[in-house]
């Protein structure tokens, strides 16, 4: 089944190609319905390829052979029967549509389940569309100055080649970074047969040659079964991976303003049709942006996090550590604070009472500590503090903190009564004062006496 599958598009195809060394004239059956069958076999064989493939990968490739096909139809079934005029621009826009989604989906065709990232889709289309602008804006009037009088055909028919080409680059990189790779070879050849078929078309077109059916026609279809044969390939070894170059979105982003700018200022420099993909691109870019932003502010919201307390919404025992290997040359102390009584409590009233008194006792600490002073919960009832000061500022606050519990907490109509021990060690240049303040701060509750200093080394 997966072997008839696989072959189809291929057997269509020589069928097809047979047919026409046979049949001079345009046939229905042969330039519509077998010629579009074929790309339609080529998406059911990209879709049943094997599991190992990225699945967003398969779903763009698949589009962007849609969308191609829904232009071939268009097109193909125009010769036979008339269409509204209309038909030609959704034709040539359905072509359009393949480019994005195929320069999207070809660094993931080469790599395993990565995860999606719309940044990738947003730059597959800025690319596509800002450099697309650029160079028609810029050699448009060369190339064409009186070969195709319509606008819109001067577009799309430079258009499809500059995508074309950047799909080449892709194509070229991915080939090279994966060693010649069974799979990306496919994928070259596959976008290096349906690349030579536009430039033939054009040149064609251009020159007033182009019929409808040659066997050049046949060209974009080889291409697109072996892009579909190479999802059938195992994937290479290497986890390198082919992305578009930020150099390349950045000046699709920075010369849009400034063609849009020139149509201002000149009118009639440029054509006026490239407006469009234009504002596109920076209306992408846009979005792109917002993403961006989003995406950095929830990354700092994470970090955030990472070093908060969730009960009390103090600094965590990692953000203390971070602070205490810069803290190294400052002068100050470190408390290490352990609650007593505490576990009483927790026991006879449950943990939910427990916590309750842990967020009371984070909001005196805090009160009671001075300006720039860094309050953590480094887990259960204990608590580190960093102060900024001399030996007496420091040993002043650890008193002021002791005092804090001196009297009870109110919670639910019942008085708390619990106290702290606390281990100072004064910033001495010794090191080690997280070690010398937690044997302090034992010795504190073992004595009784509440503040203990820590000896120096």
């Amino acid at each position: 089944m997966y072997r008839t599958v696989r072959w189809l598009p291929a057997g269509l195809l020589a069928i097809h190609l047979a047919s026409k060394t046979v049949i001079d004239s345009h046939s229905f059956l042969l330039d519509v319905l077998l010629y579009n069958a074929i790309w339609i076999s080529a998406i059911i064989a990209i879709t049943q390829s094997p599991l190992s493939n990225d699945p967003i990968a398969v779903a763009a490739i698949s589009l962007a052979t849609l969308f191609w096909g829904l232009g071939s139809i268009l097109n193909s079934y125009s010769d036979f029967y008339a269409l509204p005029q209309s038909a030609q621009l959704i034709a040539q826009l359905s072509y359009m549509f393949f480019y994005p989604l195929a320069l999207f989906a070809l660094p993931r065709l080469l790599n395993r389940g990565r995860r999606l990232n719309p940044i990738e889709l947003l730059d597959s289309a800025i690319f596509g569309l800002g450099i697309s602008s650029i160079a028609t804006a810029l050699f448009l009037s060369r190339v064409f100055p009186t070969s195709l009088s319509n606008g819109q055909d001067q577009f799309f028919a430079l258009l499809f080649p500059i995508c074309d080409l950047l799909l080449l680059v892709l194509a070229s990189i991915a080939l090279i970074t994966h060693r010649l790779h069974a799979r990306a070879t496919a994928l070259f050849l596959g976008v290096v047969l349906f690349s030579s078929s536009d430039l033939l078309y054009l040149w064609l077109a251009i020159n007033g040659s182009y019929q409808f059916g040659q066997l050049s026609d046949d060209g974009w279809l080889v291409g697109i079964i072996l892009i579909a044969q190479s999802l059938w390939f195992g994937h290479s070894s290497t986890e390198r991976t082919v992305a578009i170059h930020p150099v390349f979105i950045a000046l699709s982003i920075f010369m849009s303003p400034t063609l849009l700018a020139l149509i201002s200022l000149r009118p009639g420099l440029f054509p006026v049709y490239i407006v469009v993909p234009t504002i596109a691109t920076l209306f992408l870019a846009f979005i792109r942006m917002s993403i961006v932003i989003r995406q950095a502010r929830n990354l700092g919201e994470e970090k955030v996090l990472a070093r908060t307390d969730e009960l009390t919404g103090l600094p965590n025992r990692r953000r203390l550590i971070a602070e205490l290997a810069a803290f190294s040359k400052t002068e100050g102390a470190l408390l290490l604070l352990d609650l007593n009584q505490f576990k009483p409590v927790n026991d006879k009233y449950g943990h939910e009472m427990g916590n309750e008194v842990l967020q009371h006792v984070a909001m005196r600490f805090s009160r009671s500590l001075p300006t720039g002073s860094v309050l953590a919960r480094l887990g259960g009832d204990e608590f580190g503090v960093l102060i900024n000061g001399s030996y007496e500022k420091t040993i002043e606050a650890a008193y002021a903190l002791q005092a804090t519990l001196s009297y009870p907490i109110h919670i639910r109509g019942l008085e708390i009564s619990i106290g702290v021990s606390i281990g100072h060690v004064q910033n001495d240049g010794e090191g080690n004062l997280l070690e010398r303040a937690d044997a302090a701060m034992y010795e504190a509750k073992k004595s009784g006496v509440g503040v203990v200093q820590a000896y120096q080394p």
